[in-house]
């Protein structure tokens, strides 16, 4: 049994209407605006505008113009600093408006989503702190007649194009870093949650960003996100989303050769030795497997246990699943919200069935949801499952939790690498030797010692293997905006190579 929080309706609601911003500039579009429905609720609950290759084509062009001629690259780096000083507070000021777009746009617990925003202000003054750290190299030791500088520039014009999981949080992943490096860029947030950018939009205007330094296009990947990935006066390309469109994304940018980062999908194992303190890997479990109802990249959705703790970590982790509060994500009891649309709903399905189907067991959940409105997911186990079923190779994006087993310690190093992905994994044990050594031998990012889905804007992440390239957060992520340049200087005479002196 699942707890259930029926969503109220939202009779009271007027649908908002948005525009997107080119060149300093608030605009409607010409084609008929994508209604956003609740997937709550069931009603429009936004419009956005719904751009055109044209449109993208213009706001490159705005922040080409802003890179090349603007005053963004030639300040200093505290004067940038301030700007993205003042957008992080206007942030916190708007942070209530902002929860409520992510939450019914994207069916995101109200809870969950100002924790978000709360992280996002941190990540902005993370940002403002490293566009004054930001340096290069210098080489006295060259020679008498020799003096080296390495610089770093800012790379150019950047697309960034974000999706709808996080929408707030993942933009504040990557612009506040390009604007904190001087570039310029064009961001396409998802055209199912566009709320929350297009509002940061008016909160960097108001910070002082200079116009054509952010703009804004929404639209669909075909319409709008061919344009960002292939145009030749973008300079680089940062993309957040699935890894098929990563590798079409990869391939676009390809053609002028632009520089890419991705952060894609995860298929993230714990792996739970029997001297773990079952108390709280059972809480992590069940956070990691229904968190965002399993709509993350990071979601620990492989429980890798050892035979002889299997059989009582899986009963415990599902009299905790029984608890959990799924529904109305406006509730901010709710824990788990809605699924992002019916389509997706139903691709979750067809994983839980294909799985039984295989030989798999359902310890808990397994089914959809009819709570009057809307379209939500029970919190799913499913114990049984081998490595080989597409359950446990494969992004679900669900909040379905898949459970295998082993004897020895490089078995569960082995079930753990051996799929695609490697974004993150959490080692469960009271052995640190353990825990360092298993967490030395899985590709995957991020390691989680004894928790799971930690972070802090400090810590890089991103993936290995087909989970993406590049890092985002820590000082590396203000580095990935960057170009290197060499300044070779001779000083004093100089020796003739071919003509004498």
């Amino acid at each position: 049994m699942t707890v259930l929080v029926n969503p109220r309706a939202l009779s009271d609601h007027k649908a908002r209407d948005f525009k997107m911003l080119v060149d300093g500039k608030w605009e409607a579009g010409s084609a008929q605006p994508i209604e956003r429905v609740a997937p709550s609720h069931g009603i429009v609950v936004s419009r956005f505008p719904n751009g055109s290759k044209a449109d993208a084509d213009r706001a490159i062009l705005a922040a080409r113009k802003a890179f090349d001629h603007g005053p963004w690259p030639r300040m200093t780096a505290s004067e940038r600093s301030a700007i993205l000083l003042k957008a992080a507070d206007l942030i916190a000021a708007r942070a209530e408006e902002l929860a409520f777009l992510d939450a019914i746009e994207a069916g995101k617990p109200i809870s969950q989503v100002r924790g978000e925003i709360a992280g996002s202000v941190d990540i902005w003054r993370y940002a403002a702190a490293l566009a004054r750290d930001l340096h290069g190299e210098s080489y006295n030791t060259l020679g008498d007649g020799t003096l080296g500088v390495v610089l770093r520039e800012a790379i150019g014009v950047v697309s960034i194009i974000t999706p709808w999981n996080f929408p707030f949080l993942i933009v504040g992943q990557k612009l506040p870093f390009a604007l904190a490096a001087g570039c310029t860029t064009v961001v396409k947030p998802s055209e199912l949650t566009s709320g929350s950018t297009l509002l940061l939009g008016e909160v960097l205007q108001e910070a002082g960003v200079p116009d054509g330094v952010v703009n804004i296009v929404t639209g669909t990947g075909p319409e709008v996100g061919a344009v960002l990935t292939t145009h030749p006066e973008v300079d680089m390309v940062s993309f957040t989303g699935s890894t098929g469109v990563g590798k079409l994304t990869m391939t676009n940018a390809a053609q002028t050769l632009k520089k890419v980062s991705l952060e894609l999908g995860g298929k993230n194992p714990q792996i739970v030795f029997p001297d773990a303190d079952l108390d709280a890997f059972v809480d992590a479990a069940v956070f990691g497997a229904y968190f965002n109802a399993g709509e993350c990249c990071n979601a620990g959705s492989r429980l890798i246990l050892h035979k002889s703790i299997a059989s009582d970590a899986v009963k415990r982790i599902a009299e905790l699943s029984r608890d959990v509060k799924v529904g109305d994500p406006l509730d901010p009891t709710t824990q788990v919200g809605a699924i992002i649309t019916p389509q997706h709903l139903e691709k979750i399905a067809g994983y839980v069935a294909g799985a039984t189907s295989s030989g798999a067991q359902v310890a808990h959940g397994g089914e959809k949801l009819d709570l009057g409105m809307g379209q939500y997911m029970a919190p799913t186990i499913l114990e049984a499952v081998t490595p080989g079923m597409a359950v446990a190779r494969e992004e679900v994006f669900g909040p379905v939790l898949s459970v295998l087993t082993f004897e020895t310690r490089a078995e569960a190093v082995e079930i753990a690498n051996a799929i695609d992905y490697g974004l993150s994994a959490g080692v469960w044990s009271r052995d640190f030797d353990t825990c360092l050594t298993v967490g030395r031998k899985v590709r995957a990012g991020t390691i989680w010692m004894n928790t799971f889905m930690d972070g802090a804007s400090e810590l890089p992440f991103g993936g290995y293997k087909q989970s993406g390239l590049g890092r985002e957060l820590g000082r590396h992520a203000v580095e990935d905006y960057t170009e290197t340049k060499t300044l070779n200087m001779h000083i004093g005479g100089r020796t003739g190579w071919w003509m004498p002196r």
